[in-house]
């Protein structure tokens, strides 16, 4: 091999046959023998013929040179020329250029730090030319023609992060499988090697990365003083050679490539040492983020003797910092190097945050717990993961080898971690849902329809049989209130709490789960599975930073979404407890380990309960039988009382519905088209935005009713038939339910109609408890009984037990009058009262005109002149 001299630049060329795309003829053997011998015949000073390596049918051979740059300039020329002459397909060239004295020559760069580049078309070249063309559309142009740039999809971007306006580059790809013929092999060694080619792509980017096209001169930081101030020095003193900079250093931007949308997600427990290195794609929930810590990049030094400025590249968590001058100045001047200051400000760091990735229930085998993995997040990644997001993490699957002590004890072992490259949200928050053409119009239609309101409800759980007002509550939790913030910091909670209780068999446990999932955060668990910690937060050591932090519970990973707890009942006192704060300042207040502080937890809670006996026992009272107390029972919105009556036409019917869900593997026909669970969560995403006003008449009204509850609860008490516990916060439980119901209209008032069905929702909660503890047993259930049986209730209640015994001596005169002392009494209730409480329990207004009309003919009741009351006639007076 000729020898070089010492100053003379030295090189190393690698060649490498690419085959041209699919279109063209195999790459047999003879003609890899055939360029072999052409460069074996064209360089007497040596050629070194490589591996082969056959990848499916095509043969793929490397070979290299080596000698000075005169002599592989020429090798390279001649090798191209013998390619074309043999008609075989590209040669990609890799080209080393350093001195000989060089102890190391970086692949791809020079002694200046450049990347030295020839006409071939090797990786790096193909990199570059998927660049060039898709980012700019003049090949020859470099970059610096912004009107040409501005066509490109990534040019606008490489643009937009020369003028400072974004520091993120992701390359998708999609698109470089559809820009490169032989895209589907780049694509499968960029899966393959991600770090190498995310250094190959940054390299690329380096080079045709546009000039800025505004003023960004009042963005310079520290780094772009030190960059003038060196080309000052560099400019004045030229025999001191050009010091570069360190890529990482100059980059003002993070790359990250997108996974390929045909790529499956693994579960954690499907992830094996053969992805090591490799680009894949996760699926899981999020348990534990923790907070976003400044990482070290390039460490930059100042020495005290000389001025110069030294750069130091990080790579490791652990490093050695440099402690002596290693610039030419301080060995020119012969005193001894001087010493290296840590300059924090010149120096690189980048935004680091560490997660946890858990399985989902659904990933998880019979008998095994969830496996969970580490992500690690860097720069713009970061901040993008709350816990409790369901979520597709593309990234680098890498080992972590461990260090010092540790790596003493560990021997082989190492750990891994998935170092994210792209976030997709799969349960995305109502205010980040992305709405599309079609979804709108959906909505505008749904919008239209005047049976919107029970649509919605019969939506939710089709499969699951009646329970058309639990259904409607369950809607309305979805939707939610309106939540308020006063001026003196206090909030009132717009989110509903709903409990289910009753017999087992009534379907509470599926309707729960179902709410979990179509909910955009919904997390699902038991009550006697869960602990006190486990609702609110758990304090835990960070791996990270060694550091006490809390990982929150199942009420904090619910933020901004629905809980559902299962087995309320079965909870213990203490752990109960924890849920007080939460169902109303929505709010956990910790003191733990040092740690003082308040997480939130806007959720909404949906409990599901059993009685105190199992099954609802009608001998005893019904506070006996839920058997809460009433600091918690008061912060349910509504409590629904679900009891299972054996009825022969309800049993059949929902037998024959059992029987065709578990023959056709779906629910029977309905009269209308349930809705799908997608369009729903974005109708209920656009009927959140409203924030519905209540107009005075209509605060009037709710006074009134709220008035007449106190009176009724106070009167059950005393016949002990109390429910629930009917408190100030069941006013704000049915203004809540009345903002929801506007919203669900898309209106920004709540109307009267509003707050009847509020409360008609209550009174229905109850409306089973009711017709069990009737006297007579099973009774009349027609509209018709029912109104009247209501209209009579009110008339005794509303009347003072008095009798006007007529004219005497001494004028008019009165009797108070005993219960049992009721003959020629004349009861009578007022219109208005009776049409507001018949509509707020779910009747209409013609049945109610229907009823009075049938006992009006049979000599029951009679209607004042006016019609403004209705009186009941006295049986003596016949």
């Amino acid at each position: 091999m000729a020898q070089a001299s010492q100053d003379e630049l030295y090189a190393v060329a690698d060649f490498c046959l690419i085959p041209m795309g699919t279109g063209e003829p195999s790459v047999g053997p003879q003609i890899a023998e055939r360029l072999m011998y052409h460069l074996a015949q064209l360089h007497g000073y040596g050629t070194n013929i490589g591996m082969f390596l056959l990848v499916g049918s095509r043969l793929v051979s490397r070979s290299g040179e080596e000698g000075p740059w005169s002599a592989v300039s020429k090798a390279i020329h001649d090798c191209h020329a013998a390619v074309h002459a043999l008609g075989t397909p590209r040669v990609a060239t890799d080209i080393r250029i350093g001195t000989r004295t060089d102890k190391e020559i970086a692949p791809g760069t020079g002694n200046d730090g450049k990347v030295q580049r020839h006409e071939g078309a090797s990786e790096k070249d193909v990199t570059r030319g998927f660049d060039e063309l898709d980012l700019n559309e003049d090949e020859n142009d470099g970059g610096a023609a912004p009107e040409g740039i501005l066509r490109m999809k990534y040019g606008k971007q490489l643009l937009r992060i020369a003028n400072r306006q974004q520091n993120t580059l992701t390359i998708e790809l999609e698109d470089i499988l559809e820009y490169e013929r032989t895209g589907s092999e780049l694509v499968a060694r960029i899966k393959g090697n991600v770090r190498r080619y995310k250094q190959i792509f940054c390299e690329a980017v380096d080079e045709l990365m546009p000039e800025p096209t505004r003023d960004i001169s009042y963005l310079d930081d520290v780094l772009d003083t030190i960059m003038h101030q060196r080309a000052q020095i560099n400019a004045e003193n030229e025999e001191a050679g050009q010091v570069g900079f360190p890529a990482q250093l100059l980059r003002r931007y993070d790359l990250y490539f997108q996974p390929l949308s045909s790529d499956a997600a693994l579960a954690v427990r499907e992830v094996r040492g053969k992805h090591l290195g490799q680009l894949i794609t996760v699926r899981g929930i999020v348990t534990r983020i923790s907070e976003v810590k400044p990482l070290l990049l390039v460490n930059a030094y100042t020495c005290d003797k000389c001025g110069s400025e030294i750069f130091q590249d990080i790579s490791q968590k652990q490093f050695t910092p440099l402690t002596d001058c290693p610039s030419d100045r301080c060995a020119k001047d012969g005193a001894g190097k001087g010493a290296l200051h840590m300059q924090t400000r010149a120096s690189r760091f980048s935004a680091f945050q560490e997660a946890r990735v858990q399985e989902m229930a659904d990933q998880v085998p019979v008998g095994h717990i969830p496996r969970s993995m580490v992500v690690h997040l860097y720069g713009g990644r970061t901040r993008e993961l709350s816990p409790g997001d369901v979520v597709h993490i593309g990234g680098a699957f890498l080992p972590t080898p461990y260090t010092g002590y540790q790596a003493i004890r560990a021997g082989l072992l190492t750990d891994t971690y998935l170092e994210s490259h792209s976030i997709h949200q799969l349960r995305k928050q109502y205010d980040e849902m992305e709405l599309t053409p079609e979804i709108q119009m959906d909505i505008e239609r749904l919008k239209r329809d005047r049976n919107l309101y029970s649509k919605l409800a019969a939506s939710i759980a089709p499969e699951i049989y009646g329970h058309e007002d639990v259904k409607k509550a369950l809607l309305l939790l979805l939707i939610g209130g309106v939540t308020k913030n006063m001026g003196d910091g206090m909030k009132i909670r717009g989110d509903i709490n709903v409990c289910l209780m009753g017999d087992p068999g009534v379907a509470k446990s599926q309707l729960l789960k179902y709410i979990s999932k179509v909910a955009p955060r919904g997390v699902y668990t038991t009550g006697k599975g869960s602990s006190g910690v486990g609702l609110t937060a758990a304090v835990m050591r960070d791996p990270v930073t060694d550091e006490m932090v809390l990982e929150g519970g199942a009420l904090v990973l619910a933020d901004n979404g629905i809980c559902c707890i299962d087995e309320f009942d079965k909870m213990e006192e203490s752990d109960r407890t924890a849920i007080h704060e939460v169902m109303e300042q929505q709010t956990i207040s910790i003191s733990k380990a040092g740690i003082t502080t308040t997480l939130n937890a806007r959720t909404s809670i949906l409990a599901a309960a059993n009685p105190l006996y199992g099954r609802y026992n009608p001998k005893v009272s019904p506070v006996e039988n839920i058997n809460l107390p009433a600091a918690l029972l008061s912060r349910f919105d509504v409590m629904f009382l679900i009891l299972d009556k054996p009825t022969r036409d309800d049993d059949e019917r929902l037998a024959q519905h059992v029987a065709y869900v578990h023959m056709h593997g779906r629910h029977p026909e309905l009269d209308f088209t349930p809705v799908e669970p997608t369009l729903m969560r974005h109708f209920i995403a656009q009927a959140r935005l409203r924030r519905p006003i209540v107009p005075p008449g209509v605060s009037d009204y709710i006074v009134q009713s709220y008035v007449r509850l106190r009176k009724e609860h106070k009167e059950q008490e005393e016949e002990n038939k109390s429910h629930s516990y009917t408190s100030a916060r069941t006013l704000l439980a049915v203004l809540r339910l009345s903002q929801a119901l506007a919203r669900l209209r898309f209106n920004d008032t709540v109307e009267t109609e509003d707050v009847d069905e509020a409360l008609r929702l209550m009174e229905a909660s109850k409306e089973s408890l009711e017709e069990r503890t009737e006297e007579g047993g099973e009774g009349d259930r027609t509209v018709v009984s029912r109104i009247f049986r209501l209209m009579k209730g009110m008339a005794s209640v509303s009347r003072p037990r008095t009798r006007r015994m007529g004219r005497g001596p001494g004028g008019e005169r009165d009797m108070d009058m005993d219960e049992e002392d009721g003959e020629g009494e004349m009861m009578q209730v007022s219109m208005v009262d009776l049409r507001s409480r018949v509509l707020a329990k779910g009747f209409t207004e013609t049945q109610l005109m229907d009823t009075i009309q049938q006992y009006e003919s049979i000599n029951i009741i009679t209607r004042s002149a006016n019609g403004q009351f209705v009186r009941f006639v006295d049986a003596d007076e016949d």
